[in-house]
């Protein structure tokens, strides 16, 4: 890679370090193309996407972010798995982690806090952002649709009262 290679290169990883809700660092020695492209599919859905990187390119980009714990992570063969919602990309590694032992998930950064793997697997079980969005329209919608049932009660009972007595009068 030439010098505006790695400039070029080393500005997107900063805007990728700076505006990702989290940035989840793996270990991918192993894999065969198919299983990344497979990867990189399943990412996509959930709206994050994987980069391989060069790990001294990484170090500078993260200009001391995290210390020495965040650039111990950026050894061996690394690809960064990120996403604008911090749980999405953490889920999906998490999930692929599972099922293929080649994949090794070795920590990630979300802000400024550093994440170790534990942390990075607490991080995949929480509910995403589309499903949290989804519980709360929910639950404040739950009011008004017993509102509207309570009001609606009265005026059916009046309606059947009523047809009780017209039917009661015809006969």
């Amino acid at each position: 890679m030439d010098r505006a290679g790695k400039i070029k290169a080393l500005e997107m990883l900063k805007g990728i370090f700076g505006e990702a809700g989290a940035v989840i660092v793996t270990h991918y020695s192993g894999l065969t193309v198919a299983e990344m492209s497979d990867l990189r599919t399943k990412l996509a859905a959930e709206g994050a996407s994987l980069k391989v990187i060069k790990n001294r390119l990484a170090k500078i980009a993260l200009d001391g972010r995290g210390g020495d714990e965040l650039a111990g992570m950026f050894t061996g063969p690394v690809a960064i798995a990120y996403a604008p919602d911090p749980v999405s990309a953490a889920k999906v590694c998490a999930a692929y982690s599972k099922d293929n032992e080649k994949l090794v998930l070795v920590g990630g950064i979300m802000e400024n806090d550093v994440l170790d793997k534990a942390k990075v697997e607490a991080l995949a079980k929480m509910p995403s952002l589309d499903q949290l969005r989804g519980k709360i329209i929910g639950v404040i919608q739950a009011p008004a649709t017993k509102v509207a049932g309570v009001l609606q009660a009265p005026a059916g009972q009046l309606a059947r009262v009523i047809s009780a007595y017209s039917t009661k009068d015809a006969a």
